[in-house]
């Protein structure tokens, strides 16, 4: 029962983190529409576009991430009371799989940081200043809130295989 009960405990805690990426997307829209109803020079009139795509695809990724764990909890009472040890094998290989993904991760999103900051450096217009100042912003948007994500992750991994050495699973 302790598996279950550490599975649940962290699908709810992805559930909670998945609302920071609702609550910054609220906010890039929000700046769209301040940008678009009182922008007057051209580069605050550029931000109106990327600011509001920032504000899309984070909301993209709240709204998909906060359904998908909300989901889970209930799938994993059933999957835990059908079959414990497949359920357990499952994470295992979900949690490992899913820190492989955040080592490419934040090795790309920094890489995707530069690179817009080298934009700002070299293309001095007000569309692609906006386009990278709001990329930028985004991506350390993502780097915060899957930071947390890849240590409760970790966490959750150490804490498996804690459950497996208690050999919990066979019983």
């Amino acid at each position: 029962m302790e598996l279950l009960k550490l599975a649940t405990e962290w699908a709810k805690a992805e559930v909670f983190s998945t609302r920071f990426f609702i609550f910054f997307a609220i906010s890039f829209l929000v700046a769209s529409i301040g940008f678009w109803q009182l922008g007057k020079t051209d580069l605050a009139k550029a931000y109106i576009i990327p600011t509001l795509v920032a504000g899309l695809l984070l909301m993209t990724i709240g709204v998909g991430l906060f359904y998908t764990n909300k989901s889970r909890i209930t799938q994993f009472e059933n999957a835990f009371n059908t079959d414990a040890a497949s359920f357990y094998q499952s994470e295992v290989e979900r949690s490992e799989s899913t820190l492989k993904e955040y080592t490419v991760v934040f090795k790309v999103i920094p890489i995707l940081i530069i690179v817009a900051a080298l934009l700002i450096l070299f293309i001095n217009t007000p569309t692609w200043r906006a386009i990278s100042i709001t990329t930028i912003a985004m991506l350390i948007v993502i780097l915060l809130v899957d930071g947390t994500a890849h240590s409760r992750i970790e966490a959750y991994h150490k804490e498996l295989k804690l459950v497996d050495a208690g050999n919990e699973i066979r019983k």
